[in-house]
């Protein structure tokens, strides 16, 4: 039996003379996949049949898009899809912005950053734009310096001064959650601390700043910038009633970004 909305939208379809367009959306655990389930239920009335397929981690939705298994990805920022095109070869392109999640840091073990000692032994991604977007917040935070000639990117190898003498374990984003009990503190994707029942604004000990350059973004590939679902899915996603579901659901974590 079709649900109500569907069954209404369908009518509405008929009543137009317009057939429902279906697409692939590929996204993250967490916060993307629950953003693009309210634009899928936003974007069924306009005729876009979204279906929402969750990735465990940051390589595969690019590769996927690539090979066209899905037809558009939302979970990921500019620096690293231009990282992953630079290293992979892929002609995606971005078509829209979607939300800003400052990185925040988690710990089992203490419960306020000053509280470090020396020794500590904090988990980073072991990707280089997301490792690289750790250890630069671990320098706002104060806590170390890296070499400003890395950019966005630097690695451990960049850090020019450590005076707590902190060292690293470069992990999966996705294993960071579950590997806090081995570790001191965590530098955590938003995304992957919701996945794993952590709130971001009551469980870390410290945020990423809210003014960084890491908007996540929608990628399509290249050649289908002009599509009419393109501009149907951006509709959706920019419309007010996503942007309140954000803003209700996330109580300032998730911060809209169009």
């Amino acid at each position: 039996m079709l649900r109500l909305t569907t069954l209404t939208s369908v009518l509405a379809l008929m009543a137009t003379g317009l057939s429902a367009e279906e697409i692939k959306v590929g996204v993250s655990p967490g916060e993307h996949a629950e953003i693009m389930e309210e634009v899928a239920r936003v974007a069924e009335p306009m005729g876009l049949e979204i279906d929402v397929i969750e990735f465990s981690d940051y390589v595969v939705p690019n590769q996927a898009l690539a090979d066209g298994d899905i037809q558009a990805n939302s979970f990921q920022h500019v620096p690293y899809l231009e990282a992953q095109m630079k290293d992979r070869g892929f002609a995606l392109t971005v078509v829209g912005n979607t939300i800003t999640t400052p990185m925040g840091v988690y710990s089992d073990k203490v419960e306020d950053i000053a509280a470090l000692e020396e020794g500590a032994t904090f988990g980073i991604p072991n990707d280089p734009t997301n490792g690289g977007r750790a250890l630069l917040v671990l320098q706002e935070l104060g806590l170390i310096k890296v070499d400003p000639a890395a950019g966005l990117t630097p690695t451990v190898l960049d850090i020019t001064e450590n005076p707590k003498d902190l060292s690293f374990k470069e992990l999966d984003a996705a294993q960071l959650p579950r590997s806090l009990a081995d570790l001191t503190a965590a530098l955590i994707n938003t995304n992957y601390a919701i996945a794993s029942g952590l709130n971001p604004k009551e469980d870390s000990i410290a945020m990423e700043s809210a003014e960084n350059p890491y908007v996540n973004v929608i990628v399509v590939r290249e050649g289908d910038e002009e599509a009419a679902w393109v501009e149907t899915l951006l509709k959706a996603y920019h419309s007010d009633e996503v942007k309140t579901f954000i803003d209700e659901s996330y109580q300032g974590t998730v911060i809209t970004s169009w």
